[in-house]
């Protein structure tokens, strides 16, 4: 199972592997097409190739880039040299491989002549729904690939295949049953092997459908999808495919307007789960039949069920930030189903828009709707500063009383225009990467519903506001500024927050003493900050902390007074990553200590000087997912490691003489590991 499809065997991918590492070499670089319908699988087989570690050795260079169908060649090398170069993205978009939607013939020369100056046996994998964009691309001799599950279209021969229905049945049955439950079920297996010839070989339709009946084993409600009208819809190549439409309706209410608000976002646009949870949260989407649980349970919850139901795909499952986005055909139904509510990138409504995404270099502004007067959520991008933005903005919230989202990160801004204050609904407000913003007004303290705050690369930012204290309701929290200290009764009154990041905070020094007095706090994420020399005493007080994450900060010094700071069981940090510390020597046990029954993942990365682990982590009874990585004087692991029973994967990198005494049955410390489930060691 790969990003949500189905690849029976690796025969295709193993073709295009060699076609791609293939040492000939020609005057240009070869162009390959994969054309297909959405769904059908195209970008996860160009997915494990590009992830193959044969390819990865072979090409010095691998890039991967989304083109959409508003294809702008300036934007998209820009994406190009993010790619390679590793620069941050402002855009939050990570690598992916994208559908590729233009069909403009220019556009494309262009392209290909910017590309033309790649080394010798370079190659280009493009992958789209589109014939005329196959055409265009392919610069190839027909490629024979046979008996594959992703359908690959060569020029000038074209291969008409679909998932084999054998196939199919074979992914409906996995999603639809547990191993071995089908056999108690014929009257069930029967209607599903009548659901699957009607998804015409598109594994996305399987699979959707799959995961939909898997929780129901009432015979009615198979035939329901059998049997519904909207198998009758007529199927365009490009359009949405029925079992899409389908599988929505029967989508709890709750998950329709979560499912529906996504599509102001572009196709190409990943997801992280606490930024869709927060937006979920400030526009009051999320409900509870329970008591007291909390708005990030319930947003978790549902990114869970949509997720289960197909209309979500997994992109990164990193412990500390997860990623998602959706698949073009099912962002098509989110477009469709949101109707005039949502007025995106290339797409327009012409009703009372409530959630607006208006990027100033592709639309000028002349283009914003004339009715905002339901406007709920604002994204308003503008990197390129061709936009008198806070003039814009000022306008727009003079027009749009009950805002509650208001995103405004890239925008080039100077200083917050001042009715800003008058947004009295406002719970979520973006402003990071602003850099030349160098304080922020007073009054935004008033804005007592606030829920979340981005501030992080605003790196202008002088002083936080005095009256910090006063944002009652925030939950998350994320800071940059050029403060040595920051004030005491300040942050550390926020009760409510659930998330707290300093991020680039060049001249801090010290956070503030009493961070006990933020009982809610689940996460902690420090980092960049390269003068900060101590952590607070509190925060071994921290009971309810679950995530702590700690990132190249040079003069950070965590050796302290270990019965000073020791603690007693019964603390609740679950992920726990270090790095880039380099006067750490050994890692310390008083954040270790609080921790030893909860601790589930740990990531040491980067500590150059790093020469023990703490004789502690025997007791890390729950310990799962340990990673170790770039610590070269790192020379053995601690004794009792055969006693960590819960280990089930275990990374070690960057460490040559740690890595010689982990090697298989030979290595000295193999003994303490053999017992774990998966053990990559370098070399």
């Amino acid at each position: 199972m790969k990003s949500g499809f189905y690849i029976p065997d690796g025969e295709a991918k193993q073709h295009l592997v060699n076609y791609l590492t293939d040492p000939t070499d020609g005057e240009d670089i070869p162009v390959l097409p994969i054309v297909r319908i959405g769904g059908i699988g195209k970008t996860t087989l160009a997915q494990l190739v590009f992830n193959e570690e044969s390819v990865k050795l072979h090409f010095e260079l691998r890039i991967w880039v989304c083109v959409t169908e508003d294809f702008d060649i300036n934007q998209l090398m820009i994406k190009i040299i993010k790619s390679a170069t590793g620069m941050k993205c402002k855009d939050m978009n990570k690598e992916e491989l994208h559908d590729v939607w233009n069909d403009d013939n220019k556009k494309w020369s262009e392209l290909k002549d910017l590309l033309c100056g790649g080394v010798q046996g370079s190659r280009i994998i493009v992958t789209t729904r589109i014939r005329n964009v196959a055409t265009i691309t392919g610069t190839i001799l027909p490629y024979d690939l046979e008996h594959i599950f992703t359908i690959i279209y060569t020029l000038p021969t074209l291969l008409e295949q679909h998932l084999s229905y054998e196939n199919c049945l074979s992914l409906f049955l996995k999603l639809a049953f547990k191993e071995g439950e089908e056999k108690q079920h014929d009257n069930l297996v029967r209607i599903g092997e009548e659901i699957v010839q009607k998804c015409k070989g598109v594994a996305l339709a399987v699979k959707t459908l799959g995961s939909l009946l898997c929780s129901t084993r009432v015979q009615h409600d198979w035939e329901l999808v059998r049997d519904s009208e909207l198998w009758k819809l007529k199927q365009e190549e490009n359009d949405m495919l029925p079992a899409l439409k389908l599988s929505y309706e029967h989508l709890p209410w709750y998950l329709k307007q979560c499912f529906a608000f996504c599509s102001v976002f572009p196709k190409d646009f990943e997801f992280y789960y606490s930024y869709l949870i927060r937006l979920w949260m400030a526009n009051c989407f999320l409900q509870s039949p329970y008591e007291n649980e909390d708005p990030e349970d319930i947003g978790n919850r549902y990114i869970q069920e949509l997720l289960s139901r197909s209309f979500f795909q997994q992109v990164n499952d990193g412990p500390f930030f997860p990623t998602l986005k959706m698949h073009d055909l099912v962002h098509d139904l989110a477009l469709s189903v949101a109707q005039n509510e949502v007025n995106s990138c290339n797409h327009y409504s012409t009703g009372n828009v409530r959630h607006l995404w208006f990027d100033l270099s592709k639309q000028d502004a002349s283009e914003l709707p004339n009715k905002l007067g339901c406007l709920q959520s604002l994204f308003l991008l503008d990197e390129e500063g061709k936009a008198d933005s806070e003039s814009l903005i000022a306008a727009v919230i003079s027009r749009s009383k009950h805002l509650r989202v208001l995103n405004l990160g890239n925008c080039s801004l100077e200083q917050l225009p001042n009715n800003i204050r008058y947004l009295k609904q406002l719970r979520y407000l973006n402003l990071a990467h602003n850099g030349n913003i160098k304080r922020l007004p007073n009054s935004i303290c008033n804005l007592q519903s606030l829920q979340t705050l981005y501030l992080d690369g605003c790196r202008g930012i002088e002083e936080l506001p005095k009256d910090i204290r006063y944002l009652i309701s925030l939950r998350e929290l994320t800071v940059t500024t050029k403060q040595t200290r920051l004030q005491e009764n300040g942050i550390s009154c926020l009760t409510s927050l659930w998330t707290l990041t300093f991020s680039e905070c060049e001249n801090l020094e010290k956070l503030f003493e009493d961070i006990q007095n933020l009982t809610a706090l689940r996460e902690l994420y420090i980092k960049e900050c390269n003068n900060l020399v101590s952590l607070p005493q509190g925060l071994k007080y921290l009971t309810t902390l679950e995530n702590l994450a700690i990132g190249n900060c040079e003069k950070l010094d965590l050796t302290v007074d270990e019965l000073e700071l020791e603690r007693e069981e019964g603390g609740s940090l679950r992920k726990l990553a270090i790095g880039g510390v380099p006067k750490l020597e050994s890692l310390p046990q008083w954040i270790l200590l609080g921790s030893i029954k909860s601790l589930q993942k740990l990531f040491i990365r980067n500590l150059k000087n790093l020469s023990t682990l703490p004789t502690c982590f025997q007791h890390l009874t729950s310990l799962q997912y340990l990673s170790i990585s770039n610590c070269p004087k790192l020379l053995v692991l601690p004794e009792g490691m055969q006693h960590l029973t819960a280990l089930k994967r275990l990374y070690i990198e960057g460490c040559p003489k740690l890595s010689k005494r982990c090697i298989k049955e030979s290595g000295e410390d193999w003994p303490m590991i053999g017992h774990v489930h998966k053990i990559i060691v370098e070399g």
